[in-house]
């Protein structure tokens, strides 16, 4: 049923607003790429927050916003951004209270277990490494914000910040300052 609510609400969005509406380039006006977590509470929220209005940075969003060991999308998406779109900083934004810093593995296994996941492919993986799960938010930051870094994809000259945001109240606090790489906040 959501799908006919999404139509229906995309029917008048386009009658309602087709004067409205105006041609924004590909391109982030404010040559920035945000990587952050695909949390519910950050939607409409956190650009606003920013200052980020539509067509002025790429948003790249994940569970927990975080990269692991041999997951190369969030690269692939910000290299992309960098050499194609012009993005001159990238900002690692992770939030209070994320979902991902308290996934219990056993209830994560019995559902998927539930839901007809082979056992072989439960016992085969190392399940909270592949979920993204983490302890420390700042520390989730700092872990990304270094994978960039460190990749041989992404220029050395283009600013990596980690950022924390509260989706209580909108405020943002720097866990890393990529104008000063070997120091934080």
């Amino acid at each position: 049923m959501i799908l006919k609510e999404i139509l229906a609400a995309n029917k008048l969005f386009v009658s309602e607003y087709k004067d409205l509406i105006k041609k924004v380039s590909s391109k982030p006006k404010k040559q920035v790429a945000i990587f952050t977590c695909m949390d519910t509470r950050l939607v409409e929220f956190l650009e606003p927050a920013l200052g980020i209005r539509r067509g002025d940075a790429k948003i790249i969003k994940n569970a927990g916003n975080t990269i692991r060991d041999g997951c190369t999308d969030v690269i692939r998406s910000l290299a992309a951004a960098v050499y194609l779109m012009g993005v001159k900083e990238i900002l690692v934004i992770g939030h209070l209270d994320c979902g991902m810093a308290t996934v219990e593995e056993g209830v994560l296994i019995t559902r998927m277990r539930e839901a007809g996941v082979p056992e072989e492919e439960l016992q085969n993986m190392n399940i909270l490494a592949w979920i993204g799960s983490f302890n420390d938010t700042e520390e989730n930051i700092r872990h990304a914000v270094e994978t960039i870094r460190r990749s041989p994809l992404i220029p050395r000259e283009v600013p990596v910040h980690g950022l924390l945001f509260c989706p209580d109240n909108g405020e943002i606090r720097v866990v890393v300052n990529g104008y000063a790489p070997n120091t934080e906040g």
